[in-house]
């Protein structure tokens, strides 16, 4: 494998960034995940925006190279990749060790991939199966503190989230992902994932007003949904909401739209309005990319 480190590509193993990055040292740093199909990544422009987006909250803006798809192109043909992962990192860079950052910024920019399997209508997914889903009792950070919609290196929160199903399950057998709530104990997200379900035949999900991070794969199949006629509600919710669904599936760039099996134990299972939602996202990507 390549990767694209600051403007060249290198070999994985070489492919490294200084102790004295700022990303490394703080979290000082903006990420986009793209899931890429034919060659072509999905939602690129709204990827690229969202980037530059967290960049700016970070004071970064400028950071973000105007040549960064050249740099993905680039790290996908070097590795003959048509169907992949792809994450893209800017960081403020190498500067002095002390919280304050300079104003003059001389960014890190990484590209890594991996293999995924096609996708669309003969697709395979990632997932091997319907997610299981538990309540976790750590807390999404309050956007006061730091801004939801920021996608930063700082993924603490959601690694404490999955470290509590770890612990929660010392046979190793730990649901797939961890159902988090605000400070309110407001419904708001999974730990890499954005949550919908199905509730007196209408589709609903935790609204953009509360601390969680919109999602792209999220913003779609909102999309989709509202193209079919069907009713879309964003709101608060709590946990009985979920817990009492019809269906529910989560949403994120790799698994696109994966089912929920159960939450907190409690049988939700897959629904016609997820599979119909399914196909209705496979067939956009069928159209889109192949």
């Amino acid at each position: 494998m390549q990767y694209h480190v600051d403007g060249r590509l290198v070999p994985a193993e070489e492919a490294t960034v200084s102790v004295r990055d700022r990303g490394f040292m703080y979290g000082d740093a903006a990420f986009e995940t793209l899931r890429v199909y034919g060659g072509d990544p999905f939602r690129w422009d709204a990827h690229r925006d969202r980037l530059q987006r967290t960049a700016e909250t970070l004071g970064f803006g400028a950071a973000v190279p105007d040549d960064l798809r050249e740099r993905v192109d680039e790290t996908l043909a070097a590795n003959d990749l048509r169907e992949a992962y792809v994450k893209v990192s800017v960081t403020r860079g190498v500067q002095p060790g002390k919280l304050t950052p300079d104003p003059e910024v001389e960014p890190t920019v990484v590209v890594i991939c991996s293999e995924l399997p096609t996708g669309g209508r003969d697709g395979d997914p990632v997932w091997d199966g319907p997610a299981d889903l538990q309540t976790v009792r750590t807390r999404r950070i309050p956007s006061e503190s730091l801004p939801a919609d920021a996608k930063t290196h700082n993924y603490l929160n959601g690694i404490l989230a999955r470290l509590e199903l770890q612990r929660a399950a010392p046979d190793g057998d730990a649901a797939d992902e961890a159902l988090v709530r605000d400070i309110d104990g407001t419904v708001v997200e999974g730990a890499t994932s954005n949550l919908f379900f199905v509730a007196d035949d209408a589709i609903r999900t935790p609204s953009t007003d509360l601390d969680l991070l919109p999602g792209i794969t999220r913003e779609v199949v909102v999309e989709l949904a509202r193209e079919e006629g069907f009713p879309v509600e964003e709101g608060a919710y709590t946990l009985d909401d979920v817990r009492e669904a019809d269906e529910a599936f989560l949403t994120n760039s790799t698994w696109e739209l994966r089912p929920v099996g159960t939450v907190d134990g409690i049988d939700v299972g897959t629904g016609p309005m997820t599979k119909l939602l399914q196909r209705l996202y496979d067939e956009r990507i069928e159209r889109e990319h192949y």
